[in-house]
């Protein structure tokens, strides 16, 4: 997260620089209307045009986002021309002068070796071509130089040269920030994988095993719960997308307490209060099935009375609440700490640490799991879920496999 923040800093700098030389070139007080002093509108609109071209980098360096960025960063450094290119080619060229590109490729060899950017003239014998001279700044992520960034104008300007250096900077923070983003999902996949692995074995066998005992004493039975089974196994081991909506969640959840159920008979009691409204919340994938594995654990673990686990889900304003309580076993509050500071092992709470840091990682560290628990005194696990977050997408209806 500090090298987040220090990104951001960084990225600051050159929307400032950009900003103070299109104020100086392009300020008109006539035509402000009512936004300040020309250097006030000209940093507006500067970082307007940033804004515009920060989107397509975040996708990170292609031909298709270089092409949708290159005229707004033409636009900050308000040049003739320029070109955006990666380690082997011109990716985009904005302006004029694009017969110059088999020339820029030629002097890109130096700045992609040393990640120190030049300044060149530019040969043309074209009389109708304005461009004399180029300036290359190299896009670097993590210390690997990536591509350059190439700004061609009628003459040598040693403004032009530190701008394009500055902007050049800020693009490679977009860029360093879509790395981050793939990591991130990597990482989001990476703990779903793991939390599928943490699919209990023993429910599995528990699961067949009920089935197979209903199998000569009632079949209809047996193929209903078959097909529960098959339902349950079929959704956690999905293929696509990260996220769901809560309604699938919930009948996933459905799936699985019919199965526990038919093991436990009376002495398991499930009640349930789902608010329509929050149905179609994107979460999530996996988010709240192992929050209910915990609850049946611990539900049941050593009771030989009845146990009962509520499962609530209601509208919140901007956000669903979901509370999952059960009146077992409970647990030492300091352990649970500990469980989900990954500091020992979770095998006494399933997958709640895995939950708790998907849900930080997506919504942010406000919306981890708040948990209240004592040995003896059952459990209540609450996760506040906002109704919509920049890039929480269900991924749809589950498609066929």
């Amino acid at each position: 997260m500090s090298g987040f923040l220090a990104g951001l800093c960084v990225a600051a700098l050159p929307l400032l620089a950009a900003g103070f030389l299109l104020g100086r070139r392009t300020g008109r007080p006539q035509r402000l209307g009512g936004l300040g002093t020309p250097v006030e509108h000209a940093t507006f609109q500067t970082l307007h045009t940033a804004s515009l071209a920060a989107p397509p980098l975040r996708a990170g360096l292609t031909g298709e986002t270089a092409r949708r960025s290159a005229r707004r960063l033409r636009t900050l450094l308000g040049t003739d021309a320029l070109c955006l290119t990666d380690r082997q080619q011109v990716l985009a060229w904005d302006g004029v002068g694009a017969h110059h590109r088999a020339e820029v490729l030629q002097r890109l060899a130096g700045p992609l070796e040393t990640g120190r950017g030049e300044a060149f003239r530019l040969r043309c014998e074209e009389p109708d071509c304005p461009l004399r001279w180029a300036v290359v700044a190299p896009l670097t992520v993590d210390d690997r130089v990536h591509g350059a960034l190439v700004a061609c104008a009628p003459r040598e300007s040693a403004v032009l040269v530190r701008a394009a250096g500055e902007v050049a900077r800020w693009v490679s923070v977009q860029l360093e920030l879509a790395d981050l983003d793939r990591s991130r999902t990597r990482l989001i996949e990476a703990e779903i994988k793991a939390l599928r692995a943490q699919i209990s074995p023993h429910f599995i066998f528990n699961s067949l095993a009920v089935i197979a005992s209903f199998v000569r004493t009632d079949p209809e039975r047996a193929r209903e719960l078959l097909l529960e089974f098959a339902d349950f196994t079929r959704y956690s081991f999905r293929r696509h997308g990260d996220f769901t909506t809560l309604a699938d969640e919930l009948h996933a959840i459905d799936h699985y307490l019919a199965l526990v159920r038919a093991r436990f008979g009376e002495r398991l009691s499930v009640t349930l209060q789902i608010a329509p409204e929050v149905l179609p919340v994107a979460v999530p994938f996996l988010c709240l099935q192992p929050l209910v594995e915990n609850a049946v654990k611990h539900g049941l673990e050593g009771k030989a009375d009845k146990s009962r686990i509520g499962i609530t889900a209601r509208d919140a304003g901007a956000e669903a609440l979901v509370v999952i309580e059960d009146d077992g076993a409970g647990m030492d509050p300091g352990l649970l700490r500990r469980i989900l500071a990954g500091e020992v092992s979770p095998s006494g709470g399933i997958g709640l640490s895995n939950v708790d840091d998907r849900l930080r990682q997506v919504y942010g560290d406000d919306y981890g799991l708040v948990i209240e628990t004592a040995v003896g005194a059952g459990m209540k696990i609450t996760a506040r879920l906002p109704k919509y977050q920049p890039g929480v997408h269900s991924a749809g209806p589950l498609a066929e496999e």
